[in-house]
């Protein structure tokens, strides 16, 4: 933007012309162009000056500058910048040390760097590069779902060396595979939804909501008249208790009268003795 010239420092004696509408007009002298900038109330860009003759444009710089720092924000926001990370290991490294360096390898990844692996050997581990090698295999294992071998593992000096590189087919389709495991169970099938099969003894009946029996129509008396329907006769119910019988003085709130055992009630002397017996019993 700084290497755009403005009005009065154009150099060029002629320049291809441009108006704000896009419109070319043709080759102008200096002044002229200018005097055409100025009555527009605009300024003269020189926008391609290696050109022969030069191609100005007539606009607003100041507007031009605004937009074209905003674009360049926009192509900065959707860059990725990509870097290397590194991560250690030791051949005798622990499992939980080894599943929190792997946590941390997969983390740069999805964040789409790629990841130096390195393996440190000190004395006589160097002498064996099948322990580095094993720990490597395991690693690309782990994350070979968000991740590819781009530079295979190899023997610099002391240190083995193997670089990942972020691999977005595996991440479309480990995400792919996640999706359809948490996705809703089938539907049921049409027996399923009908619920269990029922047997001919449990379809008849009120009580299991089949069709009930057909009305037998009454027959005509000789008379020819139609008796009414007799209403239906319902069974006594055999769970509801016997009702006890309360005595005469319980329900007034007085005592009932004691009851005598059948032995006294039997020895008793009749009710009805008449004086004459009483008269004689006391005269004997």
């Amino acid at each position: 933007m700084s290497d755009h010239r403005v009005n009065e420092r154009i150099r060029a004696r002629e320049v291809r012309l441009i108006d704000p509408d896009g419109k070319q007009l043709g080759v102008k002298p200096l002044p002229e162009a200018l005097a055409i900038a100025r009555q527009l109330d605009l300024d003269l860009v020189e926008v391609a000056p290696d050109a022969n003759p030069p191609v100005c444009r007539i606009m607003d710089y100041n507007r031009f500058k605004y937009e074209s720092a905003q674009r360049a924000k926009e192509s900065r926001k959707k860059a990725t910048s990509t870097s290397i990370k590194e991560m250690k290991y030791r051949p005798k490294i622990g499992t939980g040390d080894f599943t929190t360096k792997t946590r941390q390898v997969a983390r740069f990844l999805e964040e789409g760097h790629k990841v130096k692996v390195t393996i440190m050997f000190r004395g006589r581990e160097v002498s064996h590069p099948e322990l580095g090698m094993k720990i490597l295999d395991d690693l690309a294992e782990q994350v070979s779902s968000v991740a590819k071998v781009e530079a295979a593992p190899k023997l610099d000096g002391r240190n083995m060396v193997m670089v990942l590189a972020p691999d977005r087919r595996a991440r479309q389709a480990t995400r792919r595979v996640t999706d359809l495991a948490s996705g809703t169970d089938a539907p049921a099938t049409e027996g399923e939804a009908s619920g269990p099969e029922m047997t001919g003894a449990e379809t008849t009946g009120p009580e299991t909501g089949g069709p009930e029996p057909a009305a037998v129509p009454a027959r005509p008396s000789p008379s020819g008249v139609v008796p009414p329907p007799s209403a239906p006769t319902r069974a006594p119910s055999t769970g509801a208790p016997n009702r006890v019988e309360e005595p005469v003085g319980a329900a007034n709130g007085a005592a009932p009268p004691a009851r005598q055992p059948a032995a006294v009630a039997a020895s008793a002397p009749a009710a009805s003795r008449t004086p004459e017996g009483d008269l004689a019993s006391h005269s004997s």
